[in-house]
C-alpha cells in the first residue's frame, strides 16, 4: 500500500501582551499581521466549544466524540461508513489516545490540551555542540531515523502560543507556562495515507488522521526524551499549547493555503504536524515559496467540494466568521463552525479538501514531480487544467480500499 511516504524527499496566553518578530521575518513566511492582533485562547478553539457553547455543542457533537472512545456501536452501515471502516478509524487513534486519557483524572489530556508529559528525566549536564548547524543536523539525523517524514527548526514566537489552555473539568482556561529559555521550536511532519484519504468523506479515510496523530505521539516523545538525554528541555505538543500552522510555514515545511492548511513539496496537504519547544541551540530553517499562494489564487477545488461550504473562494482578507478564527491576520480563513458540524453529522471528520487538493500527491513518481514544477511556474494554469482533466483527487470508495488486493 502507498502510505503517501517518499524517504527520498525527507527533508533534512488570560490576555497578555505578545511580543512580536521583526516585519521582515513575518513577511518572508507571506505573514500579514495587523496592529490589533491579539494572541489565541484555546478556550475559542471550534473542538473546545463544542464542550461548553450552544453556537457548536449539539447531541451531534457529542455523539461525535463518543463514537471515538466508547465501544463500537451505532455505525451508519452505509458505504464508507460500517463497522469495519469505523473499527479501523478508532484503532489508529489508540495510541493517541491513551496518551490523551492516562492523565485526565488530573485535568490532563495530553497531546490535545496538555503537552505529552510520559518522559523521563534527562542528564544533568548539556551535552555542547561545536555550533549551532551541527545540533540541527544530530536532530534530523535522530528525527528521521524514529520515523520523521519532515522536519523544520524555526524562533519560539509567544504570538502563537495560546493566551490559555483549555480545561476540560472546569470547561474554562487554565495557566499555559512555558520555561522563559525557550527559545526554538523543532517542527514534526507526518505523512498521511493517501489511499485512506482518497475515500474522504467516510469513517475509513478517519484512519488517516488517527495514524498520523498516533505515529506524531511517538515520534514527537522519542525525539523530545533525546534531547533531554542530551540535558536540555523538550515540550513535546501535537494540538496543545500552540498553533501548529504558522510553525510548520515559518520552520520551511510548506506553504499556507486557501483551506487553511500547510502545504508541503513532499507530500501536498496530506501531513500532520507536531512541535517541540526546547532551548537546545539549533540553526533555524527558512521559510519556502514553490508557488502555493500564486495556485490557491486561481484554483477553487477545496471551496467547490466542500460539502460544508465552509472554505470561501476569496481573496486573503481579515474576515472572521466566529470566535474560533485568529483575528488581526490577513489570510484565507475557514469557518469553523460550519466545518465542524459537518464533521459531527458524518460522525468522522472530514478530509475532503485535502483529497482535492492539486498538491495531494505521489511525489515518488516522476510526472507528479514534473507537475510540481509547473505549479510553480508561469505555466500554472496549464498544471491547473491538467489535474482537472486527470480527474485525480476523485473520491474511491471504500469497498475498493478493503478489496484492493483480491484478484
Amino acid at each position: 500500500m502507498h502510505t503517501g511516504r517518499n524517504d527520498s524527499a525527507k527533508r533534512t496566553l488570560t490576555r497578555k501582551v505578545i511580543s512580536r518578530t521583526t516585519d521582515s521575518s513575518d513577511r518572508s513566511a507571506g505573514f500579514h499581521i495587523e496592529d490589533n492582533f491579539e494572541g489565541f485562547s484555546q478556550v475559542d478553539d471550534v473542538f473546545c466549544r463544542s464542550q461548553y457553547d450552544s453556537n457548536v455543542k449539539s447531541l451531534e457533537t457529542q455523539r461525535f466524540f463518543e463514537m471515538y472512545r466508547r465501544p463500537l456501536s451505532g455505525w451508519r452501515g452505509s458505504e464508507g461508513y460500517g463497522q469495519h471502516d469505523y473499527a479501523l478509524r478508532n484503532a489508529t487513534w489508540h495510541v493517541a489516545d491513551i496518551f490523551a486519557e492516562m492523565h485526565e483524572p488530573s485535568d490532563r489530556r495530553d497531546g490535545f490540551l496538555d503537552p505529552l508529559s510520559m518522559l523521563r528525566d534527562g542528564a544533568n549536564e548539556e551535552i555542547p555542540f561545536t555550533s549551532s548547524v551541527e545540533a540541527s543536523r544530530v536532530i534530523k539525523q535522530a528525527g528521521q531515523a524514529v520515523g520523521a517524514d519532515l522536519i523544520g527548526i524555526t524562533e519560539y514566537d509567544s504570538r502563537w502560543t495560546y493566551t490559555e489552555r483549555f480545561s476540560i473539568s472546569t470547561l474554562s482556561g487554565k495557566a499555559n507556562p512555558l520555561p522563559e529559555k525557550i527559545n526554538r521550536v523543532i517542527v514534526i511532519g507526518q505523512a498521511m495515507d493517501t489511499e485512506l484519504l482518497d475515500t474522504a468523506p467516510s469513517a475509513l479515510s478517519g484512519a488517516a488522521t488517527g495514524m498520523g496523530y498516533s505515529q506524531d505521539a511517538l515520534v514527537l516523545l522519542t525525539i523530545s526524551q533525546f534531547i533531554r538525554n542530551l540535558g536540555y528541555e523538550a515540550i513535546p505538543s501535537m494540538n496543545d499549547t500552540a498553533l501548529a500552522i504558522p510553525y510548520a510555514v515559518k520552520a520551511g515545511l510548506g506553504e499556507y493555503g486557501k483551506h487553511g492548511l500547510v502545504i508541503t513539496p513532499e507530500f501536498g496537504s496530506s501531513v500532520r504536524f507536531g512541535k517541540i519547544f526546547t532551548n537546545l541551540p539549533l540553526d533555524i530553517d527558512l521559510p519556502i515559496k514553490f508557488g502555493v499562494e500564486e495556485m490557491c489564487g486561481i484554483c477553487n477545488a477545496c471551496s467547490k467540494a466542500c460539502p460544508s461550504r465552509a472554505i470561501p473562494d476569496t481573496e486573503p482578507s481579515l474576515t472572521t466568521f466566529n470566535v474560533s478564527n485568529v483575528s488581526g491576520v490577513k489570510k484565507w480563513t475557514i469557518d469553523g463552525e460550519r466545518c465542524f458540524a459537518y464533521w459531527a453529522k458524518i460522525n468522522t471528520d472530514c478530509a475532503v479538501c485535502i483529497r482535492v487538493c492539486p498538491f495531494t500527491r505521489d511525489y515518488t513518481k516522476l510526472h507528479n514531480r514534473l507537475w510540481l514544477r509547473l505549479a510553480d511556474s508561469t505555466f500554472r494554469k496549464f498544471a491547473l487544467y491538467l489535474d482537472r482533466k486527470q480527474q485525480r483527487g476523485k473520491r474511491i470508495a471504500s469497498k475498493k480500499w478493503w478489496y484492493f488486493n483480491e484478484t
